[in-house]
């Protein structure tokens, strides 16, 4: 199945997107900090849904934006262009935050989310030294690498701390995955933007208990241990929120196994 590339008019930008038909409900799926639409392209090859995939402002093919704006706005006019009917929002990370705050937003627009490892707007970060040894160890090789610029350094602990897993051997995930990541984190890393670009004023992590439609929470269980604790309680804290864990696979379980990612979709849209 191909796809088409197109252009959303949103809130004063032009955001790059990508569609593929389907029947169904339309599913709009937003990717993570560290990734663009590119990490779901082999999820909406075999989703057989009209599947709908975007860079959000500074990630992809879209550039960043100088204008106040924030991705909740920019996804309701992804909304208005792509869905003439509820729709599903499967969000990895990042993306995954953003689908609780439109589901607390305008819920309305929705038939439901699947988050994948997903972060949550409000939600305290954990100190370094509460962090495993080994992700403590990552970012503060990370961090040592912003401080002096070291964009391929920058780059190498992205790559082990979210796709291989930080208690996993660095180069576990190799290939077209690894390639894949490597470029689109880069793109990111030398926009370096701060860390609440676009950033609404949700506070989900107060308010999940509130979320009134069908979600899925769905992990790896080869991510980042704090990443692990923090989905388990957000399925925990949404009502009648359901749980899959996803084996051998890590922050971007899309990229390393689309067909495991896509029949977990599939199971939750059911």
């Amino acid at each position: 199945m191909s796809s088409e590339r197109f252009e959303i008019p949103a809130n004063g930008a032009v955001l790059a997107a990508e569609r593929w038909a389907g029947q169904g409900a339309p599913v709009v799926l937003l990717h993570a900090g560290v990734a663009d639409r590119r990490v779901w392209e082999g999820v909406a090859l075999l989703l057989d849904a009209p599947a709908i995939a975007y860079d959000r402002r500074g990630f992809g093919d879209t550039p960043p934006s100088d204008a106040e704006f924030t991705h909740l706005d920019d996804l309701a006019a992804v909304l208005d262009r792509v869905a003439d009917e509820p729709a599903w929002l499967v969000g990895n990370s990042m993306g995954g935050a953003l689908a609780i705050d439109a589901a607390l937003t305008f819920p309305e627009r929705l038939a439901g989310l699947v988050l994948i490892a997903p972060a949550v707007s409000g939600q305290p970060e954990p100190e370094l030294e509460d962090l495993d040894p080994d992700s403590e160890r990552i970012i503060r090789a990370l961090i040592e690498a912003m401080e002096a610029g070291d964009v391929d350094a920058q780059l190498r602990q992205h790559a082990h701390l979210w796709l291989d897993g930080p208690a996993q051997p660095e180069l576990r995930v190799g290939g077209a995955a690894r390639t894949l990541a490597l470029a689109m984190n880069e793109v990111i890393v030398r926009h370096a933007l701060p860390e609440d670009f676009g950033e609404a004023d949700v506070d989900a992590w107060s308010r999940l208990e509130e979320i009134d439609l069908p979600v899925t929470v769905v992990w790896g269980d080869l991510d980042v241990p704090s990443g692990i604790e923090s989905a388990q309680t957000i399925a925990d804290r949404i009502p009648g929120a359901r749980s899959q864990v996803l084996h051998g696979l890590a922050h971007l379980p899309s990229l390393e196994d689309p067909v495991a990612v896509t029949r977990a979709i599939r199971e939750a849209m059911a």
